[in-house]
């Protein structure tokens, strides 16, 4: 197993404020990345790093009010943007990713563009605006290995100013010696579910089983939340219980417990590993 070491990021608050232009550095990395509000993007359009081959991801919502990105990539990469000022309308910031050494070219930026977009697709925890799969360029085995070095830069930098849109729900798991720690909840009415805590809450996994119908005690939010689940597709109808058809990351473990048992629950009580210990206890043993 490889080990992993410390990274040191260094951000720049550009304006003095987290409202303005952010640019953001890794140690010994020739990549640069900057993080723009949409409102922005005109005031710093001339910046001669805006001038150079980039990719960018460009976040917002959706129609159904979820996370939304649009991944591209444009030579030089300001052009694409201020494309995009006139013909999307969904997005409200933007993260660009360029050199400092004029390392990425053409060929280098179609490759790290259509590696994001499956990154972005196979995390699936935003809505990815791009109809068409990016072409993915041919470049030599050495760039390649430079460029998925460049391509990981990219994952952390961009969970570090805000988006986990590359962050695997599994890499969020709480784990004991490298091994996922999973968790039951269930009743006798039919609820089955599986779980585990997370860094951004509790996730109850893929094909878990939850009470269809509701408790008097049952919060008018979990209600309305179980309702959009069902309108998504996240859940859908089995008779008397509902499914889970993939992960689905609750902030925290009681609300996912009141959701799979249709009332008002305590998730540190309700759920338990398969030898019986509960949450509250094994975390009181962390």
């Amino acid at each position: 197993m490889s080990k992993s070491f410390g990274k040191t990021i260094r951000l720049f608050l550009i304006e003095g404020t987290v409202n303005g232009l952010i640019s953001a550095e890794l140690s010994n990395w020739t990549g640069k990345a900057f993080k723009i509000p949409r409102i922005k993007v005109k005031e710093y359009a001339l910046r001669d790093e805006f001038k150079n081959p980039g990719v960018y991801i460009l976040f917002g919502k959706n129609e159904k009010n979820e996370n939304a990105a649009y991944i591209g990539e444009g030579e030089p990469v300001i052009d694409r943007i201020k494309e995009h000022l006139v013909k999307k309308d969904f997005w409200n910031e933007v993260i660009i990713f360029v050199s400092k050494d004029k390392y990425l070219n053409k060929a280098s930026i179609k490759y790290l563009e259509n590696k994001m977009h499956s990154l972005g697709n196979t995390a699936n925890r935003f809505y990815i605006f791009n109809n068409n799969i990016p072409t993915l360029s041919g470049v030599s085995e050495a760039e390649q290995a430079e460029l998925e070095e460049f391509l990981a830069n990219i994952k952390l930098l961009t969970s570090t100013l805000g988006h986990n849109i590359f962050e695997n729900i599994q890499d969020t798991l709480e784990t004991t010696k490298s091994t996922e720690t999973s968790f039951l909840c269930k009743n006798n009415a039919g609820a089955l579910a599986y779980g585990s805590p997370s860094t951004e809450g509790f996730t109850v996994f893929e094909n878990s089983v939850f009470i269809k119908d509701g408790q008097p005690s049952l919060s008018e939010s979990i209600r309305n939340e179980k309702a959009k689940m069902l309108i998504d597709g996240i859940l859908i109808d089995n008779g008397d219980t509902l499914i889970l058809t993939k992960p689905y990351t609750f902030n925290s473990s009681s609300r996912a417990a009141s959701m799979i048992l249709g009332r008002s629950a305590t998730g540190p009580g309700e759920w338990s590993t398969l030898e019986g210990i509960t949450l509250k206890k094994f975390e009181s043993q962390l």
